[in-house]
């Protein structure tokens, strides 16, 4: 599930660092088809390398999902991906490695990066002590390994985006990337999914340079109007970028 807050003021930079100690990430729209407002900065998320967009002269979308379980959409998801010739990132947690191996397997031959969402999808803001924190991230790595005879690219996303600062520096110092977001919307109920429409009055005004977008695979919308939602951001004018580019 993706936590957005939203706010309106302008920030200094004091404020900017005050507020990454939140629990939540959250957004500010100010102005469509502009970047939005993180309650941390480019520049103080870093530090840490950590993102959430990226550059705001270049039309690229960095297209990723979160994966918790599968409700039996991926395919269809992966089906258009491959149409369109788009690259993404699926973030799954411990149980999704354990339930899908085989679409794990087909993320992986088909170019799409399977980054860490955790092994048990917690509230990792509440988890200070180094050692826990690399027990969530490692149980994936492991699981990851013994289904692809890989190692994990090291992208990590805060579940429900609940981070602190320590968190942000516990991944660093494990290799990770954090990676949040710049666009979403509320697409995670399985009983109250958002109509075409809905989906569309969120994700096509919103959309803007350097956008990080997180869509959950778990949808039935999104795997229904993914397609035709691809097409008209290309429409737009935009390409599509991977997190390799993002982070460089």
């Amino acid at each position: 599930m993706a936590v957005v807050i939203r706010f309106n003021r302008p920030q200094t930079t004091a404020t900017v660092e005050t507020l990454a100690a939140n629990t939540n990430w959250g957004l500010g729209y100010s102005e469509n088809g502009k970047q939005p407002t993180g309650n941390a900065s480019s520049d103080f998320l870093k530090q840490y390398n950590a993102y959430f967009v990226g550059s705001a002269d270049k039309k690229v979308i960095y297209l990723t999902f979160d994966a918790g379980y599968e409700a039996g959409y991926t395919p269809a998801i992966l089906d258009v991906l491959k149409k369109h010739n788009v690259k993404s990132a699926f973030f799954v947690v411990g149980n999704y490695l354990n339930t899908s191996p085989d679409l794990v397997k087909r993320m992986i031959a088909e170019g799409h990066i399977v980054g860490n969402h955790t092994n048990t999808h917690p509230d990792m803001s509440k988890i200070s002590d180094m050692e826990a924190f690399k027990k969530e991230i490692s149980a994936v790595e492991i699981k990851f390994k013994e289904i692809t005879g890989k190692d994990m690219q090291k992208y990590y996303r805060p579940p429900q985006g609940k981070y602190s600062v320590d968190n942000l520096k516990q991944a660093n110092k494990l290799g990770y990337k954090t990676i949040f977001w710049s666009l979403a919307y509320v697409d995670w109920y399985r009983d109250k999914q958002p109509t075409k429409e809905q989906a569309f009055n969120k994700l096509l005004p919103r959309i803007h340079p350097g956008a990080v977008v997180l869509l959950h695979s778990t949808s039935k919308t999104n795997s229904e109007i993914l397609d035709e939602l691809l097409s008209k951001w290309e429409a737009m004018g935009y390409t599509f970028g991977t997190l390799h580019e993002l982070a460089g």
